[in-house]
């Protein structure tokens, strides 16, 4: 009779956790940066931003994924397929570009921007985050992967202002 009231304690109390859990969650809008959402029905990633870390802004503190395809793509910069660079100058111009980049390498591996789980940017001047954080919207509505900005004294160019790296998980 013991393991029987061990087993059916356990059960209440996982069964309880998974409400409270449950009941947390719904306070969140869907999509939500604070809610642990994944990105579609069968996809391996979740995005968590602990309450007890500080809320982010376009990033995801904590991203899960538990099984899939890996894919890594090499730091994009502001370069066109002939290999000009594009916006000399211009960090908007720049972004666009590098961000244009991403999407036809992750296109390349069959994916988009909702499987990214981390994307590290690396720019000349930390003035210019407004400017990168606005054209990244443009590009990741809400499945914001962890992210790391950092401000570099050169690039593979002079005339480049950026780079952006990316990793990201396909179950494809």
């Amino acid at each position: 009779m013991r393991p029987r009231l061990t087993i059916l304690l356990v059960l209440v109390t996982l069964m309880s956790r998974t409400a409270a859990a449950q009941a947390r969650q719904a306070t969140f809008p869907p999509g939500s940066p604070e809610k642990n959402t994944e990105v579609k029905p069968n996809a391996t990633i979740r995005r968590i931003n602990p309450l007890t870390l500080s809320k982010p802004n376009g990033y995801t503190h904590v991203v899960v994924a538990t099984s899939g395809r890996t894919i890594y793509i090499a730091g994009q910069t502001a370069v066109d397929s002939y290999g000009n660079v594009v916006g000399p100058g211009d960090f908007r111009a720049q972004a666009k570009q590098a961000f244009e980049n991403l999407k036809a390498a992750l296109a390349a591996a069959g994916i988009g921007f909702d499987q990214v789980v981390k994307l590290n940017y690396y720019v000349l001047d930390m003035a210019n985050a407004p400017v990168l954080r606005e054209v990244r919207n443009g590009y990741l509505a809400s499945a914001f992967p962890a992210s790391t900005l950092v401000e570099v004294r050169k690039l593979a160019r002079d005339e480049l202002m950026l780079e952006i790296e990316a990793i990201a998980v396909s179950t494809k």
